[in-house]
């Protein structure tokens, strides 16, 4: 096995390596229920759906709306109102059916119309003024004309064509266990009712959730944004028959009030107000912002035109003056502040900030300050009883019972959370240093009076101070006091290098170049670990540069922390990942110890984690970062290393996993990860390659199966014909919606190692959900792992054990995780690569620029190449 390339240089789009002739791969069956464990009882938030037999089916009508003039009606504007007429005037023509319509060109009914195709004419007498209308030749012929199209275009023509008909019985089917190509539209007709219902009591909707207009729903998180707590509501095919899943949800909106108020509370507040929805005093209407005035109120001049009968044309008048003089409304806080525009470019229409108000359910969807987000989640947090009794009451308003179109399709739901079995499985025990074991307890343990497995030498280290507010000599004394009773050999640091004060106003890319050459000057040889003190402790600035300088530029090993308070828990954690990212363990499971792992000891077998981070909302230059995380030093599963790549912006599928640029060089990264386990595992290629993939919705499942999975088939081919190892495939879901809760009444969140099989699971594909952590804050979230490939034969039991004790072998704590180690380490590797690129075009220094990938037609930043010293090693912990 030879050393074939390790860096990518290009992404390789898919459609020249894709393999024709390969199968189409599916996901896979459930080969059994697993039996391990102590049986829980308990509840789910999905509530039982009924379906009384329907001999109709759904049909499916395109809908057309236009004015009298032919100008196309905005159906997201006015839509709901139109058809609510047309139900009104021509029911006896619709033969008094019910309507699903999702709020654009889409409607559904139980059963057929009359007719194919239909047409009707209504008069609308109350459009919003914010309707489109008016050709191109009707907005040159001015604001009089535009006024008078307003007004004689109520009347609205509507037609009706039969686009095609879902078979209720698509539903049935898959429950039994069967493939049927249109259940996923007889669903979604199902989903449609549902955001009807919320349409008509006045929600705001985003996707499957909905939200009221309540105050009660509203959490304050400062800067002019609002939590609104509402409910994601979609029905799901589980073993246990149709089940309508609803769990509470939270979106972002614009704090409804004076829009005066909303600028003195967010800075860019001025830059966001376009296209927001106001209401002003005077007048009662809703508008939609356009943009502000170049002047203040004060300045701002407009030509009021004459009344009949008045002498001359009209005057040039301030709003200001306008408002005292003619409207007897003296303004006391928008002298000095712009107007709002609600007309046009060419025909302003202003008014003064203090008669105007935003209205409420206004999204907001730009990324929350690091302030915003940790008050977002304190204040919406909710204990399993809490959130329960919510999700009753949320059902309970619905008044899903008296929805008409649900009872034509035969569709009733249970009040009632659903009960379902769950099992606990133990804890795996753990080794640690002196052959000592622990036996974890609600999901942790503690390395109280014990060492660590494999703890490092640390001879040679320093400490670089960004922060003048840190007790330097106390925290290095506990850190050394720490250290020893952990094992870990640590000699003093060689020395505390403090920030000149003169380079603290500079960028950080200054800031960081200049404290390294300050390291560099009095430091013989490079160090093994700098200890970095930032100054902020979530997005500091220079934690990116930092880094950069430190993996990519030097291979130093790195640790950053912010401390506020500096105990022996604190430092102990902070050890814990010094040890990882210098080559140490911290602890090991016994049975890779042994080994005695089912199927995973008795054949090389390589484990990987597989992620995509995509940049923040507002960042769609920002390329996806691509890492895959493996195992190495076989039979161990708690060692691992990173390769990272970029590709193209919102890309979920990784592109670099083969990509040839010669007949005998493969720059992807299953090559590069092949051959570390290669090398650290006695100069054996892995037999059995097991998958974890995460962030994949289940659209994209065979993607992942026919691409991916494609892809990495090809790099071991690549490096020699013969090789065929056997593969199993995970996804590993956070973003889901399912949540468990015990039974009994407790006020606890399920154990550690609760599992669920059945029930709520899909009723053919291989799927389970395991809720692995002991969750202390609101309810605990379960991962949902879906089993698409199985070439090993793994029993469900033994499959479950495995997920399990990956989730104790995360070196960073002493906790298990939520999610198992490799795709936590994945997502941990990928937001740290990032962090090179974000703040890559802040570099003012002599540090040399990455290349750029092209991507097909979009040019893709090339990532920083992380220094030999470094690569091999656990720099993500």
């Amino acid at each position: 096995m030879s050393t074939k390339g390790l860096i990518v240089a290009r992404e390789k789009p898919f459609q020249q390596t894709k393999n024709v002739s390969t199968p189409m791969r599916v996901p896979m069956r459930r080969p059994g229920l697993g039996s391990r464990g102590q049986r829980i009882p308990l509840l789910t938030n999905h509530f039982q759906v009924g379906m009384n037999k329907s001999k109709d089916d759904f049909y499916h009508y395109s809908i057309a709306m236009q004015y009298d003039d032919g100008t196309p009606v905005d159906g997201k504007c006015v839509g709901r109102k139109v058809l609510d007429k047309v139900k009104e005037v021509y029911g006896k023509e619709l033969a008094y059916k019910e309507f699903a319509y999702d709020g654009e060109k889409t409607l559904f009914t139980v059963g057929q119309l009359p007719h194919k195709r239909l047409e009707f004419m209504i008069v609308l007498d109350d459009i919003s003024a914010s309707t489109s209308g008016g050709s191109g030749r009707q907005e040159r012929e001015g604001n009089r004309k535009r006024v008078k199209q307003f007004f004689r275009s109520k009347k609205i023509k509507v037609q009706f064509n039969l686009a095609a008909i879902i078979p209720m019985q698509a539903i049935a089917n898959v429950l039994r266990g069967q493939n049927s190509g249109q259940f996923q539209e007889a669903v979604r007709v199902l989903d449609i009712i549902l955001r009807q219902n919320a349409a008509k009591q006045g929600c705001l909707l985003v996707r499957q959730s909905f939200f009221h207009n309540s105050p009660r729903n509203f959490i304050e998180v400062g800067g002019g944004v609002l939590g609104c707590m509402g409910f994601h509501s979609s029905f799901r095919a589980t073993q246990g028959g149709l089940s309508l899943n609803m769990d509470v949800s939270t979106t972002m909106i614009l704090k409804p009030g004076p829009v005066v108020n909303f600028l003195m509370e967010n800075q860019h507040a001025k830059r966001m107000l376009k296209n927001l929805k106001i209401v002003t005093y005077a007048s009662k209407k809703e508008y939609k912002i356009t943009g502000l005035s170049d002047k203040p109120c004060r300045q701002q001049m407009f030509f009021l035109k004459a009344k009949r009968g008045d002498y001359g044309d009209g005057v040039e008048i301030s709003v200001y003056e306008y408002y005292a003089q003619y409207k007897q409304m003296p303004l006391r806080d928008s002298a000095n502040f712009p107007c709002i525009n609600v007309g046009k470019p060419k025909k302003p229409t202003y008014f003064p900030l203090e008669l105007c108000e935003l209205v409420s359910l206004q999204r907001y969807t730009k990324s929350l300050s690091n302030v915003q987000r940790v008050s977002l989640v304190e204040k919406s947090r909710q204990k399993p009883p809490e959130r329960m009794s919510t999700l009753r009451d949320g059902l309970r308003s619905s008044k899903y019972e008296e929805d008409m179109m649900l009872r034509s399709a035969g569709i009733s739901i249970s009040t009632e959370l659903m009960p379902v079995e769950g099992r606990v499985l133990s804890a795996p025990k753990l080794r640690v240093g002196n052959g000592d074991v622990i036996f974890p307890r609600n999901g942790k343990w503690n390395f109280n009076n014990k060492t660590l497995v494999h703890p490092v030498k640390l001879e040679r280290w320093a400490v670089v101070n960004f922060s003048a507010r840190c007790d330097i000599p106390y925290l290095v004394d506990t850190m050394m006091r720490c250290a020893d009773m952990k094992g870990i050999s640590m000699d003093p640091p060689f020395d505390v290098f403090e920030e000149n004060v003169q380079y603290r106003r500079q960028s950080a890319p200054v800031r960081v170049e200049k404290m390294f050459e300050y390291v560099k000057s009095k430091l013989p040889r490079p160090p093994q670990l700098l200890l970095c003190i930032l100054p902020e402790r979530k997005n500091s600035e220079l934690y990116g540069p930092w880094k950069r300088k430190n993996l990519s530029d030097n291979g130093i090993a790195t640790q950053c922390i912010a401390p506020t308070k500096v105990n022996d828990q604190y430092i102990t954690n902070v050890l814990l990942k010094i040890n990882a990212k210098l080559g140490g363990m911290n602890s090991l499971l016994t049975v890779e110890h042994v080994p005695s792992l089912p199927l995973v000891s008795k054949s090389p077998t390589m484990i990987l984690g597989m992620d995509v981070s995509h940049g923040s909302p507002g960042q769609s230059y920002m390329p996806s970062i691509a890492a895959v995380v493996s195992s190495r030093h076989w039979p161990l599963i708690s060692r691992y290393r990173a390769a990272v790549r970029t590709q193209s912006p919102k890309t979920e599928i990784i592109a670099n996993l083969f990509n040839p640029v010669s007949d005998k060089v493969d720059k992807g990264i299953v090559n590069e990860v092949l051959l570390d386990f290669y090398n650290t595992s006695n100069h054996r290629k892995p037999e059995q390659i097991i998958i974890f993939r995460d962030g994949v919705s289940e659209s994209e499942f065979n993607q992942v199966l026919n691409l991916e999975l494609d892809q990495i088939i090809k790099a071991c081919k690549f490096i020699e014909e013969s090789w065929s190892p056997k593969f199993m495939v995970i996804i590993a879901q956070k973003r889901h919606y399912t949540k468990f809760f015990q039974a009994g009444g407790s006020a606890d969140n399920v154990p550690p190692g609760t599992i669920v099989d059945n029930k709520v699971c899909d009723p053919k594909n291989n799927d389970f959900y395991m809720c692995s952590h002991a969750g202390t804050l609101g309810t605990s979230r379960p991962t949902h792992y879906h089993v698409l490939y199985d070439e090993l034969g793994f029993s469900a039991d033994d499959l479950q054990e495995l997920v399990h004790s990956l989730s104790y072998v995360y070196q960073r704590s002493s906790t298990a995780v939520s999610l198992v180690a490799p795709v936590c380490y994945a997502h941990l590797a990928a937001a740290q690569m990032s962090q090179f690129i974000k703040f890559d075009e802040m570099s003012e220094t002599g540090s040399s620029r990455s290349g750029v990938t092209c991507a097909g037609p979009v040019p893709v930043q090339e990532i920083p190449r992380l220094h030999k010293n470094v690569v091999n090693s656990m720099f993500f912990c």
